[in-house]
């Protein structure tokens, strides 16, 4: 009897040990079309909630599912919706990457430590007269 109780629990193990690898192998579907989740995931499993953070909008199929509300960005750039005016990735058009010291302005690549029209950040304009130095505008 004692044989036949450990051959059964050892099967138990081995069965939710498969069923937990299962469960937690995530399954990719690159040809589906997905819309971001919102809302609350009260009473969900953390499985659940682990991947349903990060779906991401893909447009391949539809680009107009960039514009939906809650979309990253009107534009649709290598499966992903983006904005080609401030993604540093796709800065101007799809693949355009910007430096690392530079940010994407009105779909341009800009140092905000030293451009005069975009110093400290998006817009910023330095005064007649002033220079750009480190972000901040200063009498040259």
């Amino acid at each position: 009897m004692n044989t036949s109780l450990n051959k059964i629990l050892i099967t138990l193990i081995i069965l939710m040990v498969f069923a937990v690898n299962l469960s937690a192998t995530p399954i990719e579907d690159d040809d589906e079309d997905l819309l971001p989740r919102s809302g609350s995931l009260r009473g969900a499993s953390r499985f659940l909630a682990q991947h349903s953070r990060g779906l991401i909008l893909k447009c391949n199929k539809n680009p107009r599912l960039c514009r939906a509300k809650g979309s990253p960005g009107p534009d649709c750039c290598n499966k992903k919706c983006v904005n080609v005016k401030t993604d540093k990735q796709n800065c101007g058009l799809c693949g355009k990457k910007c430096k690392h010291q530079e940010i994407c302005c009105k779909g341009k690549c800009v140092n905000v430590m030293t451009d005069k029209k975009h110093c400290g950040g998006c817009n910023n304009r330095c005064k007649k007269g002033n220079s750009c130095m480190h972000g901040m505008c200063s009498y040259a």
